[in-house]
């Protein structure tokens, strides 16, 4: 089993399309023509996809935070440096994990509120 999509509601969905392309070099793909014109897909690898949805009075979660609701996905190593540069340039702060681990990874809030997982795939070990 793979993860076909997940949905991210948005107040602004161009916006937040545009920060994961910036950042994690997502790139957009084709939606149907009976797909609402402010919905973008969002290629993540692996023929998975994001799909941003705008929903205008959408709150998120209070929820979002590592011992609590996020989104968690594998880069490599060499993109990691990358992602951290691209965040800083848009002044989100990067987020140090409460619990330790033998691979790197660090937590994020994209503008708005999610809480997302940023994980080192090269390192990555399932723990015991």
């Amino acid at each position: 089993m793979t993860l076909a999509h997940l949905t991210i509601a948005t107040p602004d969905s161009a916006a937040t399309a545009r920060f994961f392309q910036e950042v994690f070099d997502w790139a957009e793909v084709h939606r149907p023509a009976n797909v609402d014109l402010t919905t973008y897909w969002l290629d993540i690898g692996q023929g998975q996809q994001v799909h941003v949805l705008q929903v205008d009075d959408f709150e998120v979660s209070p929820f979002e935070q590592e011992f609590g609701r996020h989104f968690a996905f594998f880069f490599s190593a060499a993109q990691l440096t990358t992602i951290r540069q691209r965040l800083a340039e848009r002044g989100v702060e990067v987020i140090p994990p409460i619990r330790p681990t033998p691979f790197e990874r660090f937590f994020f809030r994209d503008p708005n509120g999610y809480m997302f997982e940023v994980i080192d795939q090269d390192k990555f070990v399932q723990e015991k």
